[in-house]
């Protein structure tokens, strides 16, 4: 909006006027770093004097060293290495006359051509669409309102095809919302244009089964592991949106503490719709998030691209009851501790678990609940009670 009202501003200047003056050259587009010479012609009716000319360059006042009279009716001015125009709408350059009245005026376009775009990637949100997004070049900033336009066409055939819907996911992205054939790759590039030239990306080609993401995993559930203190079980629905498409998906969960902004990724979850979170804070909240990757589609032989990360879902991991100074044992005293417990441990499994050939680890988990309210028993006796 700002800068098509600068635009309107220029605009004005030079073509509302009743033509005193003229400005040669007018509306000139120059790169950075070189020099500009223009010249202010009056009318000579007007018996205007050379000498009370003046310019303007965005409203400030050019010194007069720079001035040069070419003759009765001419005023020059030299403009040496220019920079970057300050709005995309072009600078304002202005002839005066004596008492300050504008009489004639220029926008000048002071920039550099657009470099080539680079960078090209895109992804189909559960193979019904296709967003591309790019980088502009090196550097970016041309200082002159540059296009880009993104194209795409079947590899082997049909015609060239322009994205229309621009700045869906930032402002080098465009968005293909429909009419997009799967098993046929796509050649996809973009162009970038100002008013100093035109330039084309390279040519990518892809299939849009090979760069399916989906709807993050749904239905995140997270809950305690009975009474264990270092755990939570998190258990989730695959994406809906591809459930009727062969393929295969795997799974990230990341976590945090409450209060913390740092996470955890479990990477090694696989296909698999639940996980056990071990070695947690007792009494503590956490945070978990989950997200899936589908790959293989219809046999694609590429890696699918990550969804983003499901809705934050919270869950405490059971508050820790032991009794406060009570203290830890002497590393000598690690080792007997070591076989008391597995002592204990497999006399338990010997009540518990007659006839079982294999130890789960849900059996195990069973032991730690019992152990852990026998140690709670022991510690509620007070140091003056006998045992």
């Amino acid at each position: 909006m700002i800068g098509l009202l600068l635009l309107w501003i220029c605009t004005l200047i030079v073509n509302s006027l009743t033509h005193p003056a003229v400005i040669i050259p007018q509306d000139p587009t120059i790169t950075i770093g070189t020099s500009l010479t223009a010249s202010c012609s009056v009318d000579p009716d007007l018996n205007l004097k050379v000498e009370d000319l003046s310019w303007t360059l965005n409203g400030r006042r050019l010194p007069a060293e720079l001035y040069k009279i070419l003759n009765n009716t001419s005023l020059s001015v030299v403009l040496n290495n220019l920079n970057g125009s300050k709005q995309q709408s072009g600078d304002n350059l202005v002839c005066h006359g004596k008492d300050g009245r504008i009489l004639a005026g220029s926008c000048l376009y002071v920039g550099l051509p657009p470099e080539k775009p680079t960078n090209i990637t895109c992804w189909s949100k559960n193979m019904k669409d296709l967003t591309c997004k790019w980088l502009p070049g090196s550097e970016g900033e041309t200082y002159l309102h540059t296009n880009y336009t993104l194209k795409y066409k079947l590899r082997w055939y049909g015609r060239d095809n322009t994205c229309l819907e621009y700045h869906t996911m930032g402002p080098y992205s465009c968005h293909i919302p429909k009419d997009l054939a799967l098993f046929t790759p796509y050649e996809i590039w973009v162009e970038a244009s100002n008013r100093l030239g035109s330039t084309t990306s390279d040519i990518i080609t892809l299939d849009i089964l090979d760069v399916v993401t989906t709807d993050p995993p749904s239905d995140v559930h997270v809950s305690r592991v009975g009474d264990l203190e270092d755990q939570l079980s998190v258990r989730w629905s695959s994406p809906p949106a591809l459930k009727d498409f062969l393929f295969q998906d795997k799974y990230q969960i990341r976590y945090r503490v409450e209060d913390s902004t740092e996470w955890k990724v479990v990477d090694d979850v696989g296909n698999q719709t639940s996980c056990r979170l071990a070695g947690l804070q007792p009494g503590t909240v956490y945070f978990v998030q989950v997200r899936c990757n589908p790959f293989g589609i219809y046999g694609s032989k590429k890696a699918g691209i990550w969804s983003d990360w499901s809705n934050p879902t919270a869950a405490s991991t059971p508050r820790s009851e032991r009794i406060t100074g009570v203290c830890e044992p002497k590393s000598g005293e690690q080792n007997s501790t070591l076989r008391r417990e597995l002592k204990q441990f497999f006399g338990w499994v010997k009540k518990h678990a007659y006839g079982c050939s294999n130890l789960s680890i849900k059996l195990y988990d069973q032991w730690r609940v019992w152990l852990q309210k026998s140690h709670k028993t022991r510690n509620q006796v007070l140091p003056g009670d006998k045992l």
